[in-house]
């Protein structure tokens, strides 16, 4: 692998990503969703706060599509509002990880000692915590929010995406394209921008659409708990709280919100492994 190819993996016909009818499904439901996110509010048949206790705990109807929660609120309705927050949560804030581990894991393979030490260490002491746990413990300390659930995500993520950085960068650095660079006077940050990151975009751009599905439960997990999005604006994640308080009653809220975070996972892991297909530097296209 030359380093000429990595700018070959940015010039794929993307027109073939699609080719597969699995990611064509997660591709069009992965743009529902952000559709749903943008415009749900616009869209909803209720206002997701109207609350009616003459309606309440309704099984899925006409006027209700999904039923009504203990409050009589409209679920359908709430699940279109929470999308935005449990989508720019659990999109912004594997982004966001994503970054600064990418870039901390590129640093600690490229010089090494002292830098790597540091950078490793760090990573090994997030990576002790369970990431459930590492969240809650952050969303714990900096007090219950939204701001608050996408710095959780984030650090909770970070560790991953180092480690997965760095050792995918240890190998790639060792290429005599890269040292035939070196020598061509290029910086260690025009290497790394240049050969370095197109080359571990494969195996990074999988752990995205993983842990993108791993943030939205993540969210879920902080707003069930009430560390998250807040009451009485909806996410999926106080949606499944409410619904668990009666399961047997009113499984709406619950039902519905589990199956929007199934549903946003598996449109994730499919897009993931159609970008893996195409961005892998050892694949030929």
């Amino acid at each position: 692998m030359s380093g000429i190819a990595s700018a070959d993996v940015l010039q794929r016909d993307w027109s073939g990503l699609f080719h597969n009818k699995r990611t064509l499904f997660g591709a069009v439901l992965a743009l529902l969703l952000i559709v749903m996110a943008i415009v749900g509010a616009a869209v909803a048949p209720h206002d997701p706060l109207e609350q009616s206790f003459l309606e309440a705990s309704q099984a899925p109807s006409a006027a209700h599509f999904f039923g009504t929660d203990n409050y009589g609120r409209d679920v359908a309705s709430r699940v279109l509002v929470g999308t935005r927050p449990s989508l720019v949560i659990g999109l912004s804030g594997p982004l966001i990880a994503a970054f600064f581990g990418i870039w901390a894991g590129m640093l600690a393979a490229w010089f090494g000692g002292w830098t790597d030490r540091i950078i490793s260490r760090l990573s090994d002491l997030l990576m002790s915590f369970p990431t459930l746990l590492l969240g809650v413990m952050i969303a714990a300390a900096l007090g219950p929010g939204f701001r608050t659930a996408v710095v959780a995500v984030a650090v909770a993520l970070y560790p991953r995406f180092m480690r997965l950085a760095r050792s995918a960068s240890l190998v790639v650095i060792r290429e005599p394209y890269v040292d035939a660079s070196i020598t061509s006077g290029r910086s260690a940050l025009g290497v790394l921008r240049r050969h370095v990151a197109p080359n571990i975009a494969g195996p990074l751009s999988v752990a995205l659409s993983l842990w993108i599905a791993t943030a939205i439960r993540l969210e879920a997990a902080l707003s069930f708990l009430g560390l998250g999005t807040q009451p009485p604006a909806p996410s999926w994640g106080n949606m499944i709280r409410d619904g668990m308080t009666d399961l047997i009653g009113d499984p709406w809220p619950a039902m519905f919100g589990g199956l929007a975070i199934a549903l946003t996972a598996l449109a994730f892991n499919m897009l993931g492994d159609a970008l893996r297909d195409m961005l892998d530097p050892e694949l030929d296209g």
